[in-house]
């Protein structure tokens, strides 16, 4: 009986070799109609915004102006993992991406507690983006036009502070659910239309960025950066344990490399374009993230960026005395920050999609719309939950969780390109060409599961216990559900 159990818990889900190829779309399937540009615009849309419009005011109170390592750390990081993602992509071109790479590795029970973490993670950070876009669509309403939202519209009734748990009963935050409410129009309306107004949302968020650059430079003090590591503080993050705090909260901005990954059922020659999208935005990810980072510690002293509102748009309007960089800035961000917001959701229900076809959730996450090519429920059930989530729940509970979420998913895969290549050598399988992880299968892939875990290492306590209790719903869930309906069971 115990065998039995052991082989059902890592029994792997062969790969479909019709999703290698540029297969025309099946009924009731996904169809290929994203090419590399876009889904590189994929990527960086769902990373550029997070990062830098809003953690920056979590990042910086705990690591000072040394939050410019915190960046290259989890960049670095973030990199070595890239190389893993890129290999398995050319391997395993499929929707659902670390979930798929596991089901196809280390096998089913290990698959789905990867798949949680990616729920997670996805869920979290489109709620978290979308709170963060109230702050600034409310400075772009001041500086337009001298109103503001009222702040029983634009405050959530759960709050976190240094005394705990608060609740503000009648209060909502309104302009997160807005959001979710467009992208959720937009999405079920197809796929290419989405991935086409992410890209034009994409571009405007660079140029907005470079913009912001150009005019943070012209206030930039030295003397903002000293001291450069924090000194001794009550909480505990004096000198490098406050950088790697810091990089644990910034981390889950590279939630993009995922994003690139889950779509390789819908990109045109997934096994050379999923890895070329892949690396192609880590690259641009990693410049602009530094180059605003130095631009903004540069511009105002460290200690200023603590509960600080819209802080790119504050500090433009520091630098300049005037009102209209903050306000062109507040408008560049309404719109970028729409796009990671988007491209998140799309993120969540492609993975639902693949974890429901393989029976592990119920079949209604996979059902695919024909006119539109889109999961219609899937993507209503997703859009009602972050909703939800955003409207009456504060950021300052999801950041640390995306990050948790995001460092597992990048651990699996890194442990899956090792585990890929011996099985394959085994099985006579071994595909030559192709993207393979420099150095062998398990230099990167070691350095990579290393970064990770020190990363985690300083992630708050809180966090640790909210994802222990997750993780045991999950497997709890797995038991009761998955493992019976696995279409691998029915097999």
């Amino acid at each position: 009986m115990s065998q039995t159990l052991v082989q059902k818990l890592t029994r792997t889900k062969p790969v479909d070799p019709a999703a290698e190829d540029d297969h025309p779309a099946q009924p009731g399937g996904l169809h290929r109609s994203i090419g590399l540009f876009a889904l590189t615009m994929i990527g960086v849309g769902a990373t550029i915004g997070t990062g830098i419009f809003f953690t920056m005011v979590e990042a910086v109170p705990k690591a000072g102006p040394a939050v410019i390592l915190s960046f290259l750390m989890a960049a670095m990081t973030a990199g070595l993992t890239a190389l893993c993602y890129a290999e398995l992509s050319f391997r395993i071109p499929a929707s659902g991406s670390s979930y798929s790479f596991a089901y196809a590795t280390v096998g089913e029970f290990l698959a789905f507690i990867m798949a949680a973490c990616l729920l997670l993670e996805y869920g979290l950070a489109a709620s978290a983006t979308a709170i963060g876009w109230s702050d600034y669509l409310n400075n772009f309403l001041t500086n337009a036009f001298g109103w503001q939202i009222p702040q029983a519209l634009r405050t959530p009734m759960i709050v976190s502070t240094q005394q705990g748990v608060v609740f503000n009963v009648g209060h909502m935050n309104l302009p997160p659910i807005l959001l979710v409410c467009l992208c959720c129009f937009l999405l079920m309306r197809g796929t290419k239309e989405s991935a086409t107004m992410n890209a034009v949302m994409v571009l405007i968020k660079l140029a907005i960025l470079v913009f912001f650059v150009v005019i943070a430079l012209q206030g930039f003090d030295i003397d903002n950066f000293k001291p450069f590591f924090k000194p001794e503080s009550a909480a505990g993050l004096a000198g490098m344990t406050g950088v790697t705090a810091a990089a644990g909260t910034v981390f889950f901005s590279f939630i993009g490399l995922d994003t690139v990954a889950t779509a390789g059922e819908e990109v045109r020659n997934p096994k050379r374009n999923v890895p070329l999208g892949i690396l192609t935005a880590l690259v641009i990810v990693t410049v602009f993230y530094l180059l605003v980072a130095v631009a903004a510690v540069g511009a105002q002293p460290a200690h200023m960026f603590e509960h600080q509102e819209a802080g790119l748009s504050v500090i433009l309007q520091n630098v300049t005395g005037k009102a209209w960089p903050a306000l062109v800035l507040s408008a560049g961000a309404v719109i970028s920050v729409f796009s990671v917001t988007l491209v998140t959701i799309y993120g969540q229900t492609r993975i639902l999609y693949a974890i429901s076809r393989d029976g592990l959730i119920s079949k209604v996450f996979h059902k695919v719309n024909e006119r539109t090519a889109s999961p219609v429920s899937n993507t209503v059930i997703v859009c009602l939950v972050v909703g939800l989530v955003a409207g009456f729940v504060d950021a300052t509970f999801l950041w640390d969780m995306v990050s948790m979420g995001t460092l597992t998913a990048f651990i699996v895969v890194s442990i899956a390109v090792p585990v890929m290549r011996r099985k394959e050598r085994r099985a006579g399988t071994y595909k030559k060409g192709g993207f393979r992880v420099p150095f062998g299968p398990y230099l990167i892939p070691g350095l990579s599961v290393l970064a990770c875990l020190y990363i985690m290492k300083d992630l708050s306590h809180t966090t640790r216990v909210i994802f222990t209790i997750w993780m045991a719903a999950s497997v709890l869930t797995y038991f009761a559900y998955g493992m019976r309906n696995s279409r691998l069971n029915k097999a």
